[in-house]
């Protein structure tokens, strides 16, 4: 009896996947969609999918402090590995589509670089690789690449040294080989932005990473100037900026009027930083053109560009960081300003800065701000999962913005007050794609094309000559109706099999999406159902 079962089950499987390859509807190439917006209504039964749904989702991942990776300094190679691991395997979870790791926090590197010693908060001391040897960087981004997320290599552009470090300084690092470009300020070391070897060494840093790495982005954050610290009590006040403690830069700026420079002390500081910008823009993408530029600075503008009621720090008078400018002269590709407030703090209105750096960006670079969602913690002052959840449908309804990241990955690793589970179940229904940036490059790839293999219930994918297209966007339409999913090209087949929950797969659609998120045209196949 239960070799007839046997016999009999195994006809009728053989039977169906006869049926799939001779009814197999020819395959159709459809033009690609327009106008895409940013996220798609609930998929329905129609005869084609709606446009695939287009929002940045990512986290910030930060070493300095091992604040998200490595959990502790010195850990086992094999611990670290595991590490990376579990979390992007949690960011796949929750259909995140990019990592912005810190690789640089401070003149130091998570890889192997001849440009600076290796990072403390990954082996215990600085200078010392790991043992046994492997490069962290291009682990990153292997694993990342294989899950379909972006890797943005985040660097901090002249932070020296940091507060937490503990272990000596190497001999490789600049305070050594160039002293005069590193100044002490507070309890940490500091890159002079008018010193040219300072300038030099963090230009010299990014084109080498995104020379030898496979990266999707190059990131930096908000530290230009050093944030302003108290002045000492009894400090001379020729030292002294009313009560903050001065940034010690009197030896570039009296060359600078020697020179016979005219501009006050805080344009020429800004100017500092802003040769910095246009230059990282430049430089990034003459080594690879594909390759995104973001800056994440403070998340207030300057003071005479606020909407009313808006108050607080200024990044333009202290950091000397005038982001305006550099939206306005499209030195970035994206700007990701730190929107660290609650929606209902009047002062720092979350909608009400979001609208105002969207009216800054007349580009139309890319807006995806950055939420503080490990804000969420167990202290009294810890905010509720509502807050980010609520900030994200804000941002999706704002005119110009297109993304978000989140600050940082150990919240939604820890899964704080269930906010991960809040993400996967309400805020990330299904996968989506990075928004495109035509303005790096227009055209868009060729269409993929499509083989059924009945014996496997898979569909082949095979990529278009030319262009290199990292990623497949799929769209299959089940017994409940059409969903999303993305594939990356490292793999080839897509499976048509049942689906307990959704059911059968009558139809597959894929296109394919170049290095900057341009897509193909669509190719449609239809199956016959078992």
């Amino acid at each position: 009896m239960r070799r007839q079962r046997a016999q009999g089950a195994g006809l009728k499987r053989l039977l169906a996947l006869l049926s799939l390859a001779a009814l197999a509807a020819c395959t159709m190439v459809l033009a690609p969609e327009q106008n895409t917006p940013k996220l798609s209504p609930p998929a329905d039964q129609g005869a084609l999918p709606p446009p695939a749904p287009r929002e940045f989702r990512a986290a910030w991942v930060a070493t300095v402090a091992n604040i998200d990776w490595p959990s502790q300094s010195g850990l086992p190679v094999a611990k670290q590995q595991a590490e990376i691991r579990a979390i992007l395997d949690q960011a796949q979870r929750l259909k995140l589509n990019a990592i912005v790791l810190q690789v640089r926090p401070s003149a130091d590197a998570i890889y192997p670089s001849a440009l600076e010693p290796w990072s403390e908060y990954l082996n215990g001391a600085q200078g010392q690789p790991p043992e046994p040897f492997y490069d962290p960087l291009a682990l990153w981004i292997a694993q990342a690449h294989q899950r379909g997320i972006q890797l943005h290599a985040w660097i901090n552009p002249y932070r020296a040294r940091h507060s937490s470090a503990r272990s000596p300084v190497a001999a490789t690092h600049i305070s050594r080989t160039h002293p005069e470009a590193v100044k002490v300020y507070g309890d940490m070391l500091w890159m002079d932005p008018a010193e040219p070897a300072a300038r030099t060494q963090t230009l010299d840093v990014v084109a080498d990473l995104v020379q030898r790495y496979d990266l999707d982005g190059v990131h930096i954050d908000d530290y230009f100037y050093p944030y302003p610290i108290a002045a000492p009590t009894g400090l001379d006040a020729a030292l002294a900026s009313s009560a903050e403690l001065d940034f010690p830069d009197n030896p570039a700026w009296s060359r600078y009027l020697a020179g016979g420079g005219r501009l006050t002390r805080a344009d020429w500081r800004r100017e500092q930083v802003n040769q910095l910008i246009e230059a990282l823009y430049g430089r990034v993408h003459q080594i690879k053109p594909w390759v995104l530029f973001g800056i994440s600075p403070f998340g207030l503008g300057r003071p005479d560009h606020r909407a009313p009621g808006i108050a607080g720090f200024s990044q333009f008078d202290s950091l000397y960081a005038d982001a305006e400018t550099w939206l306005a002269k499209g030195w970035l590709d994206y700007l990701a300003p730190q929107l660290y407030w609650p929606i209902e703090q009047k002062p720092q209105a979350f909608a009400t800065l979001l609208e105002s750096w969207a009216k800054e960006n007349t580009l139309d670079r890319h807006l995806w701000p950055g939420l503080f969602t490990s804000r969420i913690d167990a202290t009294a002052k810890s905010w509720q999962p509502e807050e980010i959840l609520r900030q994200i449908e804000l941002t999706r309804s704002a005119a110009g913005a297109s993304g978000h990241i989140h600050f940082s990955m150990a919240a939604l690793l820890q899964n704080r007050k269930g906010i991960s589970d809040r993400l996967q179940a309400q805020t990330y229904p299904s996968a989506a794609l990075v928004p495109a940036s035509p303005w790096l490059e227009p055209d868009a790839p060729g269409a993929p094309s499509l083989r059924l293999d009945p014996k496997a219930q898979a569909i082949v994918v095979q990529p278009a000559a030319g262009k290199d297209t990292p990623l497949y966007a799929v769209w299959k339409r089940f017994d409940s109706g059409w969903r999303f999913f993305t594939l990356p090209s490292t793999q080839t087949r897509i499976e048509i099999g049942r689906d307990p929950a959704w059911g059968h797969v009558s139809a597959v659609e894929v296109s394919a999406m170049d290095r900057v998120g341009n897509e193909s045209p669509h190719v449609l196949m239809q199956l016959s159902p078992p």
